[in-house]
């Protein structure tokens, strides 16, 4: 299913119909309402969905946005934090997000779940950069790469604890509200899940209904350009548990949220992993202009008509 984040023009809109109408111009009627979202858009976000003008396939936590933090950072509080107050925060505005969702009848809610306290610029950005230098094959990166994951190994117990007690909260919550939490894979090493502890998680919750995994093409193709995983074998394995997608093109080595068909992702050999008619998101930058997206859409089309 073709769907198209709020991400990419919600920063120039003050009313959320007219938001709203400029995706739909597109030709596409599925949205996922993104974070960052001010409160003051939801009149106009709900005269459009109830004028039948948009489905409204998830939400991406926070949703709307917490009052008090001024600028778009879905991450400003994180279940895994050492402050007891940002993680109760967290979970109220979760709760929150979980309400709006079942409002407008989303499939989903897209969830962070928080980090570990290691300095990105040390280690991803570190990395990434030590990749734009052309230095990806050589042994002073390998052992780089391998000083990291020995390091997020060491410290990870606790902040993955703290995030599977978080889902195991939000999970029956979700069931009630007859929405499925959607564990998004992150563009950052430091991010809370890793890959392996992804894998932990989704076992940990495989009976569990309302409980998937959400594949972020860009964020998964960051980390196969350092060498963390491989792109197509990761999603192979996370294929029994997927929910959907988001999806936007990487240019090498680690710009992201690029235009489909404009960086390096080979979308026709992932895209057979999805279960047929799992949402399939368009989560773009807001500096992407509306002539290259309709570009795009018009290849995608032709390209995976059942998409």
């Amino acid at each position: 299913m073709l769907a198209f984040s709020t991400c990419w023009n919600n920063s120039r809109h003050h009313d959320g119909e007219a938001m709203i109408d400029e995706i739909v111009e597109f030709g596409i009627s599925h949205i996922e309402l993104s974070h960052g979202m001010t409160i003051a858009k939801l009149p106009g976000i709900r005269k459009a969905f109830e004028g039948g003008r948009f489905t409204c396939v998830g939400v991406h936590n926070y949703f709307p946005s917490p009052v008090e933090v001024m600028i778009d950072a879905p991450d400003a509080y994180e279940f895994t934090s050492h402050r007891a107050g940002d993680r109760e925060r967290a979970m109220d505005m979760t709760l929150r997000t979980l309400e709006i969702a079942a409002e407008f009848k989303a499939q989903y809610v897209v969830l962070h779940m928080g980090s570990v306290p290691l300095n990105p610029r040390k280690w991803t950005k570190r990395l990434t950069a030590m990749v734009s230098d052309g230095l990806r094959d050589t042994s002073e990166f390998a052992a780089e790469r391998i000083a990291f994951v020995k390091k997020r190994e060491k410290v990870a117990p606790l902040y993955y604890r703290r995030a599977i007690e978080t889902l195991e909260t939000l999970a029956d919550k979700a069931a009630e509200f007859g929405v499925k939490l959607a564990v998004e894979s992150r563009s950052r090493f430091e991010d809370m899940p890793t890959e392996r502890e992804m894998e932990q998680l989704q076992e940990h919750f495989k009976d569990h209904p309302n409980v998937g995994y959400w594949h972020d093409f860009g964020h998964v193709q960051l980390k196969h350009n350092l060498g963390l995983l491989d792109h197509p074998e990761w999603l192979k394995r996370m294929s029994p548990y997927l929910i959907g997608a988001h999806v936007h093109d990487v240019q090498w080595p680690a710009r992201d949220h690029r235009v489909p068909f404009t960086g390096e992702l080979d979308y026709k050999s992932l895209l057979g992993f999805f279960p047929e008619g799992a949402p399939l998101t368009w989560e773009l930058s807001p500096t992407r202009k509306s002539e290259e997206i309709r570009e795009a859409l018009a290849v995608w089309k032709h390209l995976f008509p059942d998409r």
